[in-house]
């Protein structure tokens, strides 16, 4: 796939949610279906994913790449969401963004059935998100095998953070 086409089908939005906050909408890419499918195959072709037992996929975006991306390589899927949206006994953990503080759940049941992941979600800029399930993992014991994301913001430097391979689609 030619990454121009792709990065043209990502929108900027400036002081969005906040003042000084460049945003980039992914959203568009939907509007696509032959570049999304594409897309999807994209992310999906790299061993890091092979190699895993299953998905995490990201509140919220990344619900739209994961689930397609479970779909593509027959993985299970499991959610990390915000607070509020899920059932049962949960493992949570707060983390801070470019612009405050959220916190991220899973369903502690679905962490005890795998042991390897991959993670999955739209976009990685300073790495909360991204951190946020790797430190839930961590007190499980669990691995991560690498991280898909369709945007990779440069400029925050987040792939150093962390000891595992991560595949993007686009750079800003």
């Amino acid at each position: 796939m030619k990454l121009d086409k792709l990065k043209k089908l990502i929108s900027s939005y400036r002081d969005f949610p906040e003042k000084g906050i460049v945003f980039r909408d992914v959203l568009e890419i939907l509007q696509e279906p032959v570049i999304f499918n594409k897309l999807i195959k994209n992310m999906s072709d790299n061993n890091f994913l092979l190699e895993s037992d299953a998905i995490i996929s990201i509140d919220a975006r990344g619900f739209i790449f994961g689930s397609a991306i479970s779909f593509y390589t027959s993985k299970p899927i499991i959610f990390a969401r915000k607070p509020g949206k899920l059932p049962g006994e949960l493992v949570s953990k707060t983390y801070n963004l470019e612009y405050g503080k959220n916190s991220l759940s899973i369903q502690k049941k679905f962490l005890e059935k795998y042991n390897s992941f991959v993670l999955v979600d739209d976009l990685l800029a300073t790495g909360g998100t991204v951190n946020c399930v790797y430190e839930i993992l961590n007190s499980f014991n669990k691995k991560i095998n690498g991280l898909c994301v369709v945007v990779e913001l440069e400029e925050f430097n987040a792939r150093c953070r962390f000891p595992f391979e991560i595949s993007s689609q686009v750079k800003f």
